[in-house]
């Protein structure tokens, strides 16, 4: 249920909330119109990507900065509207060039929706794909913002790329429902999965941004609560510190796509930053109840230096990890610019990692039984098909062989 539609969250009225769309539509070209200032051709990568990168973080740097600066009921109701187009316009354009399909469903009591593939697609897999596993997906959107129907064609991507069935529940955000109330929703879809006959070592808990942040407390959550772990762990610049005090939050805020002003407040209500519940960085993970864990990230994102340290105390208490953080990258460069060289490296690790967990597991040969991996070794793998639209991201059925290090197990 999106936010707009739950009992006592308030919004605009119609007169203005198309000219807070017009205001959004407004910003955005504005911030388009200063591209061509900022060097748009220097970057990371080809001239291509480095137009597009410059290209998607004004893009995306205007709307978020223009959201967070509105008034709640204002921006309920433009969220709304996204909504409905996101719905309108993405299950069809993934279901006949992906090859899966969305179903609205219902999981322990959180109203969401299943992503899977298509029999006829699976059925013609060789080598077939992980069809017994099951991924809750905890969309971003920094604990105040987004939808699960705005993720369907990043949920696309990762079906065709695993083979899992996906479910994305509509958890509630503040500041209407500060902490705990996702926590609370998705321990409640969490217990849905299980109570469905699906077992722990089938579930991959995934989430990018803030939903990669509740993915951890999550975690955190079901150790407190004596629940069984899940099988893995998958994060995309997981919002993991929300302390916020590390030197990577301005020495990347003109580089990334987040305001300057990232808003914790009005979702922790209260709750000190520095708890681990909020912020996994504060606790002592251990492999008795944290799963193995996949992390990628960018190195000019502002939440860099917060991951980093939160790889380290992966490694420090033994839990397995794979952690990619690539060059010149912003926050969850993967959703936003699925056709960069850096988003495909990404993408082929999941490809990987999905068909040695279909078989059997396969850890890296190392003394604590860790693999660390920041970039594509020597050993580089044949590239992907080009990912240059939503319908090409759903559609990126095969996954390059590699001659890469083992990686974590996710079963």
């Amino acid at each position: 249920m999106v936010m707009a539609d739950r009992e006592g969250v308030k919004t605009a009225s119609k007169p203005i909330a198309a000219l807070t769309v017009i205001g959004m539509a407004d910003t955005m070209l504005n911030g388009l119109a200063r591209v061509p200032f900022q060097k748009p051709l220097s970057g990371p990568g080809g001239v291509l990507d480095n137009i597009g990168q410059a290209v998607t973080r004004q893009t995306i740097r205007s709307f978020l900065g223009y959201s967070v600066s509105l008034p709640i009921e204002e921006f309920r109701s433009m969220e709304k509207i996204l909504d409905n187009i996101c719905k309108t316009i993405l299950p069809p354009i993934v279901g006949a060039a992906g090859g899966v399909e969305i179903e609205a469903g219902v999981v322990g009591g959180q109203e969401g929706f299943w992503c899977r593939e298509k029999p006829a697609v699976a059925a013609h897999e060789d080598p077939p794909k992980a069809h017994d596993k099951t991924i809750l997906y905890l969309h971003g959107g920094g604990y105040f913002g987004t939808t699960p129907s705005m993720y369907t064609a990043f949920a696309a991507a990762l079906v065709r790329l695993s083979g899992c069935q996906i479910f994305i529940p509509d958890y509630r955000m503040s500041p209407e429902f500060p902490f705990p109330a996702a926590l609370h929703d998705a321990a409640d879809a969490y217990r849905g999965l299980l109570e469905m006959g699906i077992g722990a070592d089938d579930i991959i808990v995934a989430g990018d941004s803030g939903g990669g942040g509740l993915s951890t407390s999550l975690i955190v959550y079901l150790q407190e609560q004596g629940l069984q772990k899940p099988a893995g762990l998958a994060l995309f610049s997981p919002e993991v510190d929300l302390d916020l005090n590390q030197e990577s939050v301005i020495e990347n805020s003109q580089s990334d796509v987040l305001p300057w002003n990232i808003p914790v407040t009005a979702y922790l209500r209260g709750i000190q930053p520095n708890d681990g519940r909020v912020s996994v960085v504060y606790t002592q993970p251990k492999p008795e109840w944290f799963p193995p864990t996949f992390v990628a990230w960018g190195d000019k994102e502002m939440f860099r230096d917060g991951i980093r340290e939160f790889c380290d105390k992966l490694r420090d208490g033994g839990v397995r990890l794979r952690a990619m953080e690539q060059p010149g990258m912003f926050h969850v460069f993967p959703i936003l610019m699925p056709w960069a060289e850096a988003s495909k490296d990404v993408f082929r690790a999941i490809a990987e990692l999905a068909e040695s967990e279909g078989v059997t597991h396969n850890y890296a040969n190392t003394p604590d039984g860790l693999q660390d991996f920041n970039g594509p070794t020597d050993s580089t793998p044949p590239p992907v098909a080009p990912v240059a639209s939503v319908a090409s991201v759903a559609s990126a059925t095969d996954e390059p062989e590699s001659d890469q290090p083992g990686l974590v197990g996710l079963s």
